[in-house]
């Protein structure tokens, strides 16, 4: 019997957007105690229910604006949904926004043991997985070059080489590999499937249903920040790509 490692029930996320534009922080504070302040309620998620499998591969699909993104950072602890609860079972390696956990003053070679850090690795295991993270993301004449110089690509090579060193239990990806070059992204596709067969459950967030249909087994459908539809991955993405 396989291990839910991902637990999401009725999940809700409730945003406030500010109707009027407030220009510093001190109009801010005055509008606030003088309760000036309105905001219109915007409902990012509704009640989103899914469950991963250990080893599973599971692509979040859907248009732009549709919760795919929020869910994400939910499932990872990045935001604390409004209504309903997430179970994680197992260590994450996310990788949800390019650049998210790095200092772009540092060098590469200094972003990998801070990276490394924020993931839960030490000093010495970072050390040890040092030459395979500059071996794969191709960037050997860029370790000390500050990565507020390097492109949005080489900013996804350098974060996914991280992501997905050791074994990971989860890996979540969100549009990642829509950054790069064509053989670069072949090459994570070939790590992500070996990553599968040692069972690390994959949560994949792409635009691609060529990828996803490549990586995925299954997807979710979202749709205005609700489930439309779960499925095997070549059930959703046919309907999806008719929609």
């Amino acid at each position: 019997m396989s291990a839910i490692v991902i637990e999401v029930k009725e999940v809700s996320m409730r945003f406030n957007l500010s109707r009027e534009r407030v220009d510093n922080l001190k109009e801010y504070i005055i509008k606030k105690i003088k309760s000036e302040l309105t905001y219109d309620e915007f409902w990012a998620l509704k009640d989103v229910s899914l469950t991963v499998e250990k080893g599973e591969s599971v692509a979040l699909i859907g248009l732009n604006g549709s919760g795919k993104s929020t869910l994400l950072k939910t499932i990872a602890g990045v935001l604390k949904p409004t209504k309903g609860s997430v179970r994680v079972n197992g260590a994450i390696a996310p990788l949800i926004e390019l650049g998210a956990g790095f200092d772009f003053d540092l060098t590469a070679k200094e972003n990998i043991f801070l990276n490394g850090a924020i993931l839960g690795y030490n000093r010495k295991q970072m050390e040890e997985h040092y030459d395979d993270i500059v071996d794969f993301s191709e960037l050997q004449d860029f370790m000390d070059v500050p990565i507020k110089n390097f492109s949005s690509g080489m900013l996804a090579r350098l974060g996914f080489a991280i992501a997905t060193i050791g074994t990971p239990d989860i890996l979540i990806l969100d549009e990642v590999l829509a950054v790069g070059d064509y053989r670069f992204q072949q090459k994570c596709e070939k790590r992500i499937q070996n990553m599968i067969k040692r069972d690390t459950s994959i949560l994949f967030v792409s635009h691609s249903v060529e990828q996803v249909k490549k990586i995925c087994t299954k997807a979710v459908w979202l749709e205005k920040g609700r489930v439309k539809m779960t499925g095997s991955t070549e059930e959703v993405c046919g309907i999806y790509t008719l929609h």
